[in-house]
């Protein structure tokens, strides 16, 4: 199994995994070697200080990927034809081979969590060590998200996608992606695209919520407004459910289920139930333990049976 986080007991010996590059050896270790395991390299140079940190960081990814991934490490000053022919003009650089040719890369030092999810990414193409190699750089691609790294964390679950096609996590995690990217037609795509065997899954039916209230978001009308509506008639329903869905939209989930249940308490047969209707869309978008929908569904509850 491919451990990001911590390296597994059996792992390779890392003279193996990690080697230094010269111009003699670039084309054995590092192209004729990517047609079987994919490769990284580290372009540096002594003086450079980014590349003291970033280099030991690569490192210890690509030692904990356990076998996954290879590293080779050129020293630019030493290997100025290879740095010249791949146009290095900057350290750190970091390319990452696949089957004889550069397929991703970086430049500049990088969070740690980015690392790990470039090494992961990188892993996924060649396949990973075994399928638990997936799992983890489906972890790397979400926390790359939740730090904002929406576009790194999306070529993450693509790779992902390309290995196992079904797999859920990646799948949730590439539509929360584009939304994150604010890309609603791309992510709509993806959804209605889902493999047949995983299209009933607990987790897409939440990220089909999280885009029904984003295609809400972006025809939400301006907050004061509302609210001024709102507290000029309190049984201006129509406004009080647009209040919500502007209130969401701001990040305030708990304030949208709290006018939610109000318009519910006042009809709750207004528009065909629509309260009620959106009150679940909410819940659906949030975790099951989240205090919002836990607290949100007790107060329905109560108010459904009173």
């Amino acid at each position: 199994m491919l451990e990001l986080n911590t390296a597994p007991a059996a792992a390779p010996a890392s003279d193996d995994l990690i080697k230094d590059g010269t111009e003699q050896n670039f084309m054995q270790d590092v192209i004729e070697m990517s047609q079987t395991v994919p490769v990284i390299v580290d372009f540096w140079a002594p003086w450079c200080g980014p590349c003291k940190t970033l280099g030991p960081a690569l490192e210890a990814a690509v030692t904990a990927a356990g076998g996954a991934v290879k590293m080779v490490k050129v020293n630019v000053d030493q290997n100025q034809g290879i740095a010249g022919q791949l146009q290095i003009q900057t350290v750190p650089t970091v390319y990452a081979f696949w089957e004889g040719k550069p397929v991703d890369g970086f430049q500049g030092a990088v969070p740690g969590s980015e690392i790990q999810a470039f090494v992961a990414r990188v892993a996924a193409m060649g396949g990973g060590v075994e399928d638990g190699g997936l799992a983890d750089a489906v972890i790397a691609a979400q926390e790359m998200l939740a730090e904002g790294a929406a576009e790194d964390a999306a070529q993450t679950f693509v790779a992902v996608l390309e290995e196992e096609p079904a797999n859920v996590g990646a799948y949730v995690g590439l539509v929360q992606s584009h939304l994150a990217l604010n890309d609603l037609e791309q992510a709509e795509a993806i959804l209605n695209g889902a493999p047949v065997e995983i299209s009933q899954a607990p987790e897409l039916e939440s990220v089909h919520a999280q885009l029904e209230l984003a295609k809400q978001a972006a025809n939400a009308g301006p907050l004061d407004e509302l609210k001024a509506a709102v507290d000029a008639d309190a049984d201006n329903h129509q406004a009080r459910l647009e209040l919500a869905t502007a209130l969401h939209a701001g990040g305030d989930a708990e304030a949208a289920v709290e006018q939610l249940l109000e318009l519910f308490r006042r009809d709750r047969d207004w528009n065909d139930g629509a309260a009620k209707a959106q009150l679940f869309t909410v819940f659906d978008a949030l975790p099951a333990n989240d205090p919002v929908v836990l607290n949100g569904r007790r107060k329905l509850s109560s108010l459904i049976f009173a």
